[in-house]
């Protein structure tokens, strides 16, 4: 029963943001085709078979059957619905078709537009209501890096401390793993290392494995502080409490939590720890218990590395909605190009419905509704980055009949526009079917 409540909470969850994403983007062509006076024949949230809906006006509201997408069906518009009825008889003055250029132009990017805005307004309104939590670099102690680790291989040692990214130097922690940075041409890092600056180069062959591996995380600055000793445990029993710094193991100094994780874990005998209480230094020699690896202590809580929260007024709120948008988007296109030139793996990092839906609910589960939204407004940049696209039955595919329209003064023929149509058509469920396998693969071990 777990699982199915499990899975249930994550198709809502998921469901919940793309339904707020096709709702937005569609709104924005119905809003823009009603502006120029166009009728729209029906607004439909999802794709058919039609389940509920509505008639008001022209217009037919509907709930589709298929709750991955929706569409705007406008008249006199060449589009996913493949009808050219309307093609023999003469335009219409409220149909598509008998539009200005410039206007079929706006309606046409105005899914993309409402997109974009959409993120924006969920930026500028999670910093308004609660800004944001910052970590000062000059606060960090250094970083951890197990052996096993991908910072291992990549370059980074134990206690370096980094200031700097793609030799830029930064005032916060979150500055480092940025997504427009991350995905920069020649990553790398700035560290302070025995007192001198070192440059750490992060090779392309690296990239695939952050999501899965993981990389540079606030989990390796950690303090070996102790935040709670669950009565009973074998800390307990040896007399440790809340507040305690373990400081030493048999004798090796122990400065991280992850490196005290690490040697617990790695113990079969009794270990003894040098424990630090306000300015007295004790030992506890305890035996881990060998089923759970645990000696019964809880980390740190990350607040204690020094986090600081940046309020912001209204206006201030609006350039930072602005910022995270461009900083997002960027990441998001320069992603997509390392892709293309084959710096890192389609596979590994191309998402479909089930990874989406992965990552909206772990980000629920993490942070709430400041996490649902902040992946909201991620998959609201992406959607608008796809459908700009140049592919045929893509908002990006009509853009560019519409351009070669407006620059020709010539209209493509209906003929031209509807095989373009069939073969997007055509992409694009292949594409659907390439990513559900892929996510297949990668989630399920198929």
């Amino acid at each position: 029963m777990d699982w199915f409540l499990s899975l249930l909470n994550t198709l809502l969850i998921f469901g919940g943001a793309i339904m707020i994403l096709v709702f937005v983007h569609e709104l924005g062509h119905f809003l823009a085709a009603k502006l120029f006076g166009m009728r729209v024949e029906r607004f439909s949230i999802g794709f058919p078979p039609r389940v509920w809906g509505f008639q008001k006006g022209d217009t037919d509201y509907c709930i589709g059957a298929t709750p991955l997408g929706g569409y705007v069906k406008i008249s006199g518009m060449i589009d996913e619905s493949m009808d050219t009825d309307h093609l023999e008889k003469e335009p219409e003055d409220w149909e598509y078709r008998s539009k200005p250029v410039w206007q079929r132009i706006i309606t046409i990017t105005a899914g993309v537009i409402f997109n974009m805005i959409l993120a924006f307004f969920i930026y500028f309104g999670m910093t308004y209501s609660n800004g944001k939590a910052v970590l000062p670099i000059q606060e960090s102690q250094g970083i951890y890096v197990p052996e096993t680790s991908i910072l291992n291989e990549i370059g980074f040692e134990t206690g370096d401390k980094i200031i700097g990214v793609n030799g830029k130097k930064v005032t916060y922690f979150s500055d480092l793993v940025s997504a427009s940075e991350l995905t920069s041409d020649n990553l790398n890092y700035t560290v302070q290392r025995d007192g001198q600056n070192v440059n750490v180069p992060v090779t392309p062959n690296y990239l695939d494995s952050l999501q899965t591996r993981g990389f540079l995380d606030i989990s390796y600055m950690l303090p070996s502080e102790i935040s709670s000793v669950p009565a009973g445990r074998p800390a307990a029993e040896a007399g440790l409490k809340a507040g305690d710094k373990i400081v030493s193991a048999d004798g090796e100094s122990v400065n991280y939590w992850v490196q005290l994780v690490e040697i617990i874990q790695e113990a079969d005998t009794t270990i003894n720890f040098g424990v630090m209480r306000g300015d007295s230094l004790f030992y506890a020699s305890i035996m881990p218990d060998q089923e759970s690896k645990t000696i019964g202590i809880a980390s740190p809580n990350p607040q204690s590395l020094g986090f600081e929260r940046i309020e912001y007024g209204f206006f201030e709120s609006i350039g930072e909605g602005y910022n995270q948008t461009m900083e997002q988007t960027t990441g998001i296109l320069q992603g997509f190009a390392r892709m293309l030139t084959g710096d890192i793996s389609v596979t590994q990092n191309l998402g479909g419905p089930i990874a989406i839906a992965n990552i909206t609910r772990e980000a629920t589960d993490q942070a709430g509704w400041i996490g649902f939204w902040n992946i909201t407004a991620l998959l609201s940049i992406t959607l608008a980055i796809l459908n700009i696209l140049p592919i045929p039955a893509l908002d990006g595919g009509h853009l560019v009949f519409l351009l070669y329209e407006g620059i020709t003064r010539r209209e493509p023929s209906e003929k031209v526009r509807m095989v373009a149509q069939q073969i997007g058509f055509f992409l694009m469920i292949g594409l659907f079917i390439f990513v559900m396998f892929n996510d297949a693969f990668r989630y399920f071990g198929l």
